[in-house]
């Protein structure tokens, strides 16, 4: 195989997974969406965390939240909190790099508030420990994961909601989180502005 072969291959493979992932994920992002907006309405936030491409999508997310996704409409509230590279790097300095989150979650997260953490293996110790310190602020959460979901799935309750992208290349299931976070964005605009 050449590489203009293989590189097709990898639009082949990317176009089919995401094909199958309307029919699987369309519930959970619709109650995905619900979730953060009563969040909103309620005057309450969205963090957001990941680490690598996952920490780049949930920085691309709060700023979708915060500007505006495809309308026009006024700032939503929206955390990402792997982003403040000066916080990240003084907790982490300081040996508990597992709690570059869950400090932040402590810290800034509410009664009523949402986390949105984004692991492609769902095992990440600092993801997990996010979690867990949103569990105890009585935050919900909205988990998304790759391959099998990980440790991450035994954390969830019956309030948070699994969005799940069952395949085990990083590149796939992060190429997926793009689509999926432009529908969760689609779906908070058009129930918040009334569109059909």
């Amino acid at each position: 195989m050449d590489i203009t072969e293989r590189i097709a291959g990898h639009f082949t493979e990317s176009a089919n997974l995401k094909l199958q992932l309307g029919d699987l994920l369309a519930r959970p992002i619709v109650a995905a969406a619900e979730m953060i907006v009563q969040a909103q309405l309620n005057e309450k936030k969205v963090l957001a965390c990941g680490n690598g491409g996952s920490a780049a999508s949930a920085q691309y997310f709060a700023s979708r939240m915060l500007n505006q996704f495809e309308m026009e409409r006024p700032g939503l509230a929206a955390v990402a909190i792997s982003a403040d590279n000066s916080t990240l790097t003084a907790i982490a300095n300081h040996g508990h790099f597992d709690h570059i989150f869950s400090k932040q979650v402590t810290a800034l997260g509410h009664t009523g508030d949402v986390l949105l953490a984004i692991s492609t293996s769902g095992n990440s110790r600092n993801i997990l420990r996010a979690i867990e310190a949103a569990k105890d602020r009585n935050m919900t959460v909205i988990a998304l994961s790759g391959g099998d979901g990980g440790e991450l799935v035994e954390l969830l309750t019956d309030e948070d909601i699994h969005i799940g992208v069952p395949h085990d290349n990083a590149s796939r299931v992060q190429e997926a989180y793009i689509l999926i976070l432009h529908c969760l964005c689609d779906a908070i605009d058009c129930t918040l502005l009334g569109v059909n």
